[in-house]
């Protein structure tokens, strides 16, 4: 297939070209059109499916772009508003109507008629959202959809000041990679220092959020909020039990790799002890690297690394950067994180992030590059519900992305020695990742077990998990209490519960990518291809098939991926 960026906006056939949502009152006479409308044939039923499809790309791009405006400037009040008015009085009115169209879809007698293996992932989808769906939890929604932009209001205002200048803690992170050992101890105590000013509000925010989401899982019959999202989320091909065998294997298979790194790490720097400002640092005489200088250097240089991949990607971010989807620079009041936000009308997505002229940036840069080319190969679907990925292999199109392009890092070195520092830098990412990820996981897997928990106990219970997968490398003496808020720096427990083991399923699905591209590069694109294309119309064990991977959680298959990666550190 020949593929294009030139995206188009999609044409609308049921919502006037020039309608724009501003109230419930305007909405409402669409939903009540598709609730009331008689479905007396097949092709009335997907008419009616394109019908509805519309009003939801309509709906969503209008909830993205108050989100995305939010986030890029979180001293706007009117921008607050404007997102926590949808939240409160437009998306809990959608709700009970979506749950009527769900419910007229699926006793339709025209819907046995479609074809069963396109519409499969889609109305299994429907079902359970009928399943989970209760009045009771509307208002909760709502409320919780406004709580938890209440972290990146609290976050967006954390800075320190280095050497008389104001940092935001993105920013200040740069500090500590130089070989001014003083300065890194002195920047890292400031930026830890700070998140402590405000541990109470987020503990508090933090119990807020469990309090209301085990209500809403109680509300819909199940034991606890876990068990209640692994059904929303969609989680049909693994279980909790697949969850905890991922945690052993880090333990068993990821843990001692590390250990190898940081025992390099202390080599290279001449330490007696590694410290955790440490971790970055370059030894004396080595400048750290600096693979850009703005954000429209990063964006030119992420073009010219795309296009040696394959042309289309780098037509993906020109025709965002011609649309002006992209916020890259961090900035004072600007939310803290990254994410590439698709647009379901538009087709072309958005990129936010707060670039600081590090290494990581590049690596947050190709990953919501590869986010954005799954939304612009997805866009082509007909149907909305056609475009909802699993985010496991959402993941795989990001994680991929950031080895795939190693091989075009020229684009941001021209220096030899600096470019197999930066590949260096990312493979033991991929790696460090791990334990990481399971000591999120984990801990929301106890905190949700025991909603009841006080501070103190939850304290102790991820004091107990963090050190379970630490490293014996790194001397942490003293600094108990920057570690126990540690996880405070983790917005996706506030904001996307329970989304952040898909980093690590998916960063095993990335490796595989990649050991398919070592060997042939071509045909490892055009899987990556084949796969995004599809959206979410097939399972997750199809979307890897189709990628030329197997969906496999087992510690045999996490060895074997360590051990590759292991190696090709070695190479370098």
């Amino acid at each position: 297939m020949t593929l294009s960026a030139d995206i188009k906006k999609l044409e609308r056939h049921f919502v006037p070209k020039d309608f724009v949502v501003t109230d419930w009152a305007s909405l409402e006479p669409f939903f009540k059109d598709l609730s009331e409308r008689k479905l007396e044939s097949r092709p009335d039923l997907e008419k009616w499916l394109k019908d509805m499809s519309e009003i939801e790309a309509v709906v969503s791009e209008d909830a993205c772009w108050r989100q995305i405006k939010m986030t890029c400037d979180t001293t706007d009040k009117s921008l607050e508003e404007a997102f926590t008015y949808f939240c409160m009085e437009i998306q809990p009115k959608l709700q009970p109507y979506a749950d009527l169209l769900n419910r007229k879809l699926v006793n339709c007698p025209f819907t046995q008629e479609l074809d069963q293996q396109k519409y499969f992932t889609y109305l299994r989808s429907v079902k359970k959202n009928i399943d989970l769906f209760r009045e009771a939890n509307i208002p909760l929604q709502a409320e919780l959809s406004v709580m938890q932009q209440q972290y990146g209001a609290i976050a967006g205002k954390m800075t320190v000041e280095v050497s008389g200048q104001e940092y935001t803690l993105q920013q200040a992170a740069k500090f500590l990679e130089s070989h001014d050992r003083k300065l890194r101890e002195e920047v890292y105590r400031k930026i830890q220092e700070r998140r402590l000013q405000d541990k109470q509000a987020m503990h508090d925010l933090y119990t807020q959020l469990i309090h209301k989401r085990n209500e809403v899982a109680k509300n819909a019959g199940f034991a606890n909020y876990r068990d209640y999202k692994f059904v929303e989320l969609g989680r049909f091909d693994y279980t909790k039990e697949d969850c905890f065998q991922f945690h052993e294997a880090v333990k068993l298979h990821v843990l001692p790799l590390i250990e190898k790194i940081y025992r390099k790490k202390k080599e290279k720097l001449q330490l007696d002890t590694l410290r955790p400002w440490d971790t970055e640092a370059e030894p004396e005489g080595v400048e750290p690297l600096k693979p850009f200088t703005n954000g429209s250097d990063l964006y030119e240089k992420s073009v010219k690394c795309f296009e040696q991949m394959n042309p289309f990607f780098a037509d993906c971010l020109r025709k965002m950067n011609e649309l002006k989807h992209f916020d890259l620079e961090s900035r004072k009041g600007k939310a803290p994180g990254g994410y590439n936000c698709p647009l379901s009308e538009s087709g072309a997505p958005f990129i936010f992030m707060n670039a600081a002229g590090q290494m990581s940036d590049v690596t947050t840069m190709v990953h919501e590059g590869g986010h954005a080319i799954h939304s612009f190969l997805a866009h082509e679907l007909e149907l909305s519900a056609f475009k909802e990925y699993p985010m496991e292999i959402a993941e795989v199109a990001s994680m991929s992305m950031e080895l795939f392009s190693m091989n075009q890092w020229e684009a941001f070195f021209d220096n030899p020695e600096d470019l197999k520092r930066a590949k260096e830098h990312q493979l033991e990412r991929t790696i460090t990742i791990f334990p990481w990820i399971a000591i999120i996981d984990k801990f929301q897997h106890w905190v949700y077990e025991n909603p009841g928990h006080t501070i103190e106990e939850r304290t102790t219970e991820w004091m107990k998990i963090l050190n379970e997968f630490s490293t014996n490398s790194i001397d942490y003496t003293g600094l108990d209490m920057f570690r126990e808020i540690g996880w405070q720096r983790q917005l996706h427990l506030f904001e996307v519960p329970f989304y952040y083991i898909e980093y690590g399923i998916a960063q095993l699905g990335a490796i595989g990518m990649w050991m398919q591209y070592q060997q042939n590069p071509q045909r490892a694109l055009q899987n990556y291809i084949n796969a995004l294309s599809l959206g979410g119309t097939k399972t997750l064990p199809e979307l890897y098939k189709a990628a030329g991977l197997k969906f496999d959680l087992s510690p045999e298959h996490i060895k074997t991926l360590m051990e590759f990666t292991a190696t090709e550190m070695d190479k370098l």
